[in-house]
């Protein structure tokens, strides 16, 4: 006789899966962009789709499988994987570490690829790569890609270093994630209206409207932080030059 499965008991303090919402349009002062938190462990989240939003998912630890639409991909650490608007994903781990992940959702219209970003193949790729004044950019996810909003990569400072020259979009909005280190960061209109400067260590979100300028500064040790883009889809030192150059006080892209 074929033995009957037993009960199990759950609460919520016993959860292997739990997805935080970090902030989206409604209280971000942003119009496309929204992100969340999934941290995750021996487990497997339920099907997800998000209408009229395409999603990136960044992998900050563990070794996690993404499956869409019937592919899996295995998301390793500083991985990314581009996830098109109305297209199913779940998300398993299994191991020892626990897995954490970021997802960033923006607006979209037109459903393109799935894109996985491979961190170890990116550090590679010197077309990826821009160099600055004690930083580095890669970039992730870029023009080359197709997405509808989305461009994404990390930078990383060295210790005691700001970003020069401060600029500011009129056509992107951002949010920098703060991923190793510790520092400050400022987001302003004008010199004047200067007020906004916190300090920034790992797990901190700082949104980007449109037009504000947006310094970071590195104390007594290095930094790293991702961009995510939304809007019109460029690089700021690949369309004005003068960002690589640092020979002005100030740029709008």
């Amino acid at each position: 006789m074929s033995k009957v499965a037993d009960g199990q008991k759950f609460n919520a303090e016993m959860s292997s899966c739990t997805l935080k919402e970090i902030f989206n349009q409604d209280n971000s002062n942003l119009n496309w962009l929204a992100m969340a938190d999934l941290k995750i462990q021996n487990s497997r989240t339920a099907e997800t789709t998000y209408k009229k939003e395409e999603a990136f998912i960044v992998n900050l630890k563990g070794d996690v499988t993404v499956s869409v639409e019937g592919k899996d991909f295995r998301v390793k650490h500083y991985d990314m994987l581009y996830i098109p608007i109305d297209t199913p994903f779940t998300v398993s781990h299994a191991g020892d570490e626990e897995g954490w992940l970021y997802i960033y959702r923006a607006v979209g219209e037109v459903k393109y690829e799935v894109y996985h970003a491979d961190w170890e193949a990116c550090q590679k790729d010197e077309e990826r790569i821009r160099h600055l004044n004690r930083k580095i950019v890669y970039k992730m996810f870029d023009v080359s890609e197709n997405a509808n909003k989305f461009m994404v990569g990390y930078t990383f400072y060295q210790d005691r270093t700001r970003a020069w020259p401060p600029h500011n979009h009129t056509d992107q909005e951002e949010v920098y994630s703060f991923i190793e280190g510790h520092g400050a960061m400022e987001v302003y209109e004008e010199d004047e209206f200067k007020t906004f400067v916190p300090s920034v260590e790992v797990g901190d979100h700082i949104t980007i409207p449109v037009l504000n300028y947006h310094p970071v500064f590195s104390h007594e040790e290095p930094l790293c932080f991702i961009w995510c883009i939304s809007g019109e889809r460029y690089w700021v030192g690949d369309k004005n030059k003068d960002f690589m150059t640092a020979k002005v006080d100030k740029l709008t892209t």
